[in-house]
């Protein structure tokens, strides 16, 4: 497949200033948003912004979320996590380690043979079809495939693909199955009173964790350094982070705009010749994670609601989100602990994994 650049795409966004184009996002965004939260749509605050921004990419926009920004919504996103871990579930991971295992090496068993069958069809080249079919953080997943040897721009239209799928189908499933039948819903406070104390020990978590990931050069650092820090100031030191509804949902629509706005119309049309295969390998990819949730729920009695959105093969931040939306209905912890035993097998295993199939594909 030929994946040399393409001319640059005018579309009826691009021709405007970055200021009227970023209005235009706002906007859309503001439609979007609004009509998801007055459904009480789970993650309306990051799947709303996501398609919005995949509409103004598409029209040929060009702005883009300044990377300061996006790392700083990624260690807060981090951030909730790590302070959503309590010690008791925690400490009862050792005795669901065999549920670990089997559904991480499943899903990723899983994705390397659909990685395996689109390169052996000659549908994307090589170790890209496997990089772009890895289920993980898409942006580290990316970022390594580029390093070893992949076309990272189809690696991103598989992946940010289905980073989209999978969580607008994890979102609508978690509003269907959260029975709220003559539950009035309480309203949310955007800007509650806060303790100043701890929203200042908070922020300065959040700036030592994402450091801290930069430092020692972690994928996904901002992420996963925040939430090793928020993990260490609950767990360690015992204190409650303060994340009022307003910081986390601008968050949400920093992940959403980011990753929205890498569909422009010059990425689209590189991968149009494999939009079919690819939407059929996401789809595939998530029926098995379906299914294989359903073994886990009738196995070991895991919640299915919990099962599915610990399974789910999109990004931990968006998976975070909607289990964070709906965490009065799911274990938390637990969702993460698949997740992110998952990430990190891809991480140590995705190289050779990759390698490996390219070459019995003969890529």
């Amino acid at each position: 497949m030929d994946t040399a650049p393409q001319a640059t795409f005018e579309g009826p966004l691009t021709r405007l200033t970055p200021a009227l184009q970023w209005l235009f996002l706002v906007s859309l965004t503001a439609v979007f948003a609004g009509v998801m939260l007055y459904g009480t749509m789970p993650a309306a605050l990051l799947i709303g912004p996501m398609l919005a921004a995949v509409t103004t990419g598409a029209l040929g926009a060009g702005i883009r979320v300044p990377g300061l920004v996006f790392a700083a919504a990624q260690t807060l996103v981090g951030l909730l996590i790590g302070g959503s871990l309590e010690p008791a579930i925690l400490a009862s991971f050792v005795d669901i380690w065999p549920i670990l295992l089997i559904a991480v090496v499943a899903t990723v068993g899983a994705s390397s043979f659909l990685g395996f069958i689109v390169s052996r069809w000659k549908i994307l080249p090589g170790t890209t079809a496997v990089w772009g079919s890895a289920p993980g953080a898409a942006t580290a997943m990316v970022l390594m495939a580029g390093a070893f040897g992949a076309d990272a721009r189809l690696v991103a239209f598989m992946q940010y693909l289905r980073v989209i799928f999978v969580t607008v189908a994890a979102a609508v499933i978690a509003r269907l199955w959260v029975d709220t039948s003559g539950v009035e819903v309480p309203a949310t406070v955007w800007f509650p009173s806060i303790d100043f104390n701890a929203f200042a020990i908070t922020l300065a978590t959040a700036m030592v964790g994402g450091a801290f990931g930069r430092l020692v050069r972690l994928p996904a650092p901002f992420f996963l350094g925040g939430m090793l820090a928020g993990a260490v100031v609950h767990l360690g030191g015992g204190l409650t982070l303060e994340l009022p509804p307003w910081l986390m949902g601008g968050a949400y629509m920093m992940v959403g705009w980011t990753i929205g706005l890498k569909f422009d119309r010059a990425l689209l049309r590189t991968a149009f010749k494999a939009l079919p295969q690819v939407v059929i390998s996401i789809v595939a990819l998530m029926a098995f994670c379906g299914a294989l949730a359903w073994f886990l729920h009738v196995e070991w009695g895991i919640d299915p609601l919990t099962a599915y959105l610990a399974t789910s093969p999109g990004g931990m931040d968006s998976v975070a989100i909607i289990a964070a939306a709906a965490s009065q209905n799911v274990n938390l912890s637990f969702i993460m602990a698949v997740q992110m035993a998952r990430f990190l097998f891809v991480l140590l295993a995705g190289p050779p994994i990759s390698r490996m199939v390219a070459r019995w594909a003969g890529g």
